[in-house]
């Protein structure tokens, strides 16, 4: 572990090893009996004691300490007796941590019992043992963590725990704990405006010299390398959230007809909305960072139209942490109506202490949207568009939109363009940076390239909220140049680079309407309404980012790239057809952010990895597996009437029976080469016309 060669062992290590397994074997049976028998004797929890002084670890041995101090200690009534039985408590867990002082069990033992508060706390002693500990091994975070928990427990002041971070840092440079403890306090403190902290220029300014000067004296140390890229995001991001896109955007008209000519005669601006055929409004609100709070109170509507009172906002995220860049609400039309009527929707978000990032800032840039839906009564909403299988022919010329101000792109950001009034401090400090890390002499540092292209990709986003195109542009090519660099001299880190020059890729091409319109077309059926439709086909992106920027898109071709993931469409409530064959798809749990996409009707997964691997751990490790759902267990059990392997197909039965698609495209992957996967498919997705071009019926 940590570089240390491995000893060949020698007989009598082997030896003296297995009669140690043979008394741990007999002790942890021993204590299993006890904790299932709840034997809370003396001579049952010393067996416990001899267990934990072999093997800290055991979880078990723990618990049932627990269970026996709180049975016990009911029978104490003398306060000196409850102190004493706290105490030798407390001297089983260091005798643990003497024998491995990075235990999980003990350390929490140790918090569990200061927190039943049945004695006063000699802090003396607490700090005495961290203070040995963290001699031995000053980057212990097991011990850090616990230090974090003891000044809160006892109230130390921030202030005081910031000098013991500066005093552990100036001892040894190296210790990415102090590093890592110092950044948490300073949030703190920031956060609180505590005495001399009210200046986040002053000090982030100390803060950048010192960690210059660590990483000047060891520029291969990583701990200062991390906390330099924090004090980046500090300084390069808004302190409080901010809504920066939305959909519809302000001053939209979005239309029910399929019919060109009918939207026409009401307004040129107006756009088809598929889920309107359905009587479904979506609002989709986009955040420059995760924050939750969501909810009637905290975004007011306003409409003629009805929409019942059970408005809920949920956040399109693919984990269950209740944070999300993305939120969305879809509203369900009650009126009726027999001709062409307008109506108008209000949205406002005043600044609000419900929505909240995860540093716990709260928003406080109130913005107010109008849009207006027309509702046209025609013949034209029984029009099948997927009568015939949609292609996608990347040979066809595009047909770019011949009036720029039709595409609402400029329309769609909020708050990006404000100029925060410290931005120029902020431009200014990271510019000193990039001129400081250029002198360093190692080229060849994946350090320095990774933070230059972090600082000039921060500099080109305080450059946007000033709208300075060509400067942005120069800094994304030069960051792309470093991740190009870093993919090559550190292949172990590959796939992060690849992603991080996609984001950067992504951002490039999106920044500006003239950039943009490059890729951008319009998918014509003759007489019917234009979609808005984006190629950004084989540009080699492994992941998609800035979607923010997309969210006005209803056919997006993204196909011939290296796709690992589609997280980030969930934001596109406009969207209705998508391609993202071959690519490096290996698994329906990757597609899952595709089910919360309510107007997907046309869906090519076909030439990617799907099935591939015999053993695919990849159905395992996404960021909210499948099997993670309640609903699971009925979609399961409608599987499992009708005869089919759920323990095969399970992440297919659960991402297909969300959507309602007229058209899936899935021929070369492997899972499309088994006949009960094709017999599975049209199963769960009545809706299916269209199966690899063929009829699904």
């Amino acid at each position: 572990m940590h570089g240390r060669p491995r000893r060949p062992a020698k007989p009598e290590d082997e030896a003296a090893s297995s009669a140690k397994a043979a008394k741990l074997r007999d002790l942890q049976a021993q204590v299993l009996q006890n904790h299932h028998s709840r034997t809370y004797t003396k001579e049952a929890i010393g067996l416990s004691f001899k267990l934990l002084e072999i093997n800290p670890e055991a979880y078990t041995a723990w618990n049932y300490r627990k269970l026996a101090f709180q049975h016990n200690i009911k029978e104490l009534y003398d306060p000196e007796a409850i102190r004493s039985a706290a105490d030798d408590e407390l001297r089983v867990v260091e005798v643990a941590l003497r024998q491995n002082p990075k235990s999980y069990g003990a350390w929490y033992h140790r918090k569990w019992l200061l927190n039943q508060k049945l004695a006063p706390v000699d802090s003396k002693r607490e700090f005495g043992l961290l203070d040995k500990l963290l001699k031995v091994d000053a980057r212990n975070f097991h011990g850090w963590n616990y230090r974090r928990f003891l000044a809160r427990f006892m109230g130390v002041p921030d202030e005081e725990e910031l000098k013991y971070t500066m005093d552990k840092i100036s001892d040894n440079f190296s210790n990415y704990s102090a590093w890592h403890n110092r950044s948490i306090l300073l949030s703190n403190l920031l956060i609180q405006q505590s005495k001399g902290f009210e200046s986040k220029q002053k000090i982030f300014s100390e803060e950048f010299e010192l960690v210059t000067q660590a990483l000047f004296t060891d520029p291969s140390d990583q701990s200062g390398w991390f906390y330099h890229l924090w004090l980046l995001a500090q300084t390069s991001t808004p302190d409080n959230p901010q809504l920066i896109a939305s959909w519809p955007f302000n001053g939209a008209k979005l239309s029910s007809s399929l019919v060109k000519e009918k939207v026409e005669k009401s307004t040129l601006s107006s756009i088809w909305c598929h889920s309107l055929k359905e009587r479904i409004v979506p609002i989709v609100l986009y955040f420059n960072e995760p924050v939750k709070g969501l909810n009637q109170s905290s975004v007011k509507l306003k409409s003629d139209l009805d929409f019942g009172k059970d408005i809920r906002w949920r956040a399109l995220s693919v984990t269950d942490s209740g944070y999300s860049n993305c939120w969305a609400t879809h509203l369900q039309i009650a009126n009726e109506w027999s001709s062409s009527q307008q109506y108008s929707v209000d949205v406002s978000i005043p600044c609000s202490d419900d929505i909240v990032s995860r540093s716990g800032s709260t928003y406080n840039c109130p913005v107010h949207l109008t849009f207006a839906i027309e509702l046209i009564s025609d013949e034209a909403q029984d029009i099948d568009l997927f009568d015939k299988p949609v292609s996608w022919n990347r040979s066809e010329s595009f047909q770019p939109h011949e009036n720029h101000e039709s595409m609402p792109f400029d329309l769609l950001k909020i708050t990006s363009a404000l100029v925060e009034e410290d931005s120029n401090w902020h431009f200014e400090r990271l510019s000193e940076e990039i001129d400081l890390f250029r002198e360093l002499p190692d080229d060849n540092s994946k350090f320095v390239k990774l933070t230059l292209a972090r600082l000039l990709l921060a500099c080109a986003a305080i450059k946007s909220r000033g709208r300075s195109l060509i400067e942005r542009k120069r800094y994304c090519e030069e960051a792309m140049g470093y991740f190009s660099d870093l993919i090559r001299l550190d292949p172990s880190h590959k796939r992060y680079y690849e992603d991080e020059r996609s984001l950067v890729l992504m951002d490039k091409l999106t920044c500006d309407m003239e950039t943009f319109m490059k890729h951008c077309s319009v998918k014509v059926e003759p007489n019917l309404v234009p979609l808005n439709h984006v190629q950004l086909c084989s540009l080699s992106l492994t992941r998609i980012g800035f979607a923010e920027r997309l969210i006005w898109v209803q056919v997006l071709d993204l196909g011939h790239n290296s796709l690992r993931s589609v997280e980030g469409l969930e934001a596109l409530q406009q969207l209705v057809s998508l391609n993202i064959s071959n690519n490096q798809i290996s698994s329906f749990t990757a597609l899952e952010p595709l089910t919360k996409i309510i107007s997907l009707k046309v869906l090519d997964l076909s030439f990617n990895k799907i099935g591939a691997h015999s053993i695919d751990t990849t159905r395992y490790i996404c960021s909210s597996p499948f099997s993670h759902k309640v609903e699971a267990c009925e979609a399961f059990e409608e599987c499992w009437k009708k005869s089919i392997n759920v323990e095969e197909y399970w992440d297919a039965i659960l991402f297909f029976e969300t959507l309602k698609l007229a058209q899936l495209d899935i021929k070369g992957n492997a899972v499309a080469s088994k006949e009960d996967f094709r017999t599975l498919v049209p199963m769960l997705i009545p809706s299916l016309k269209w199966l690899d071009a063929e009829c699904a019926n």
